[in-house]
């Protein structure tokens, strides 16, 4: 199974799922990490500047996360801290759930936890989508 993380700078988990930098996706078997690999994101529209950041924004345009969700399509889990409600829903859609968490971890331990159960989500997109 494969689960992704999204990141700014490779050691902890980014703010914001779509502002993120690389992808780290982490591949398990057995409820072990056992391979990794970074995927740079050039897929959302945050990464291609297609956002200016205002909340107004958000609410008067509907982007695409296409090639986001097909970037993404071979994992089974993206554990984030924050992301909007469209990338969430638009995620679910491809089979791929959102698990989004309530603090940051370095993304390595975050998966590890994850497999361990010692994790919870919040549940929610993040405040600037709302």
């Amino acid at each position: 199974m494969k689960i992704a993380v999204p990141s700014i700078d490779g050691k902890t988990i980014s703010e914001h799922f779509g502002r993120s930098a690389w992808f780290i996706v982490f591949e398990t078997e057995n409820g072990k990490i056992s391979g990794r690999e970074v995927r740079s994101n050039v897929f959302t529209p945050h990464a291609l500047g297609e956002c200016n950041g205002e909340k107004e924004h958000h609410g008067a345009h509907h982007h695409s996360h296409s090639a986001v969700t097909s970037a993404l399509s071979d994992c089974k889990y993206l554990l984030c801290r924050g992301i909007g409600l469209r990338a969430v829903e638009d995620l679910k859609i491809k089979g791929i759930e959102p698990f989004i968490l309530d603090k940051t971890y370095p993304p390595a331990v975050a998966v590890t936890l994850f497999l361990q159960g010692m994790l919870s989500s919040t549940g929610k997109s993040c405040r600037c989508h709302e």
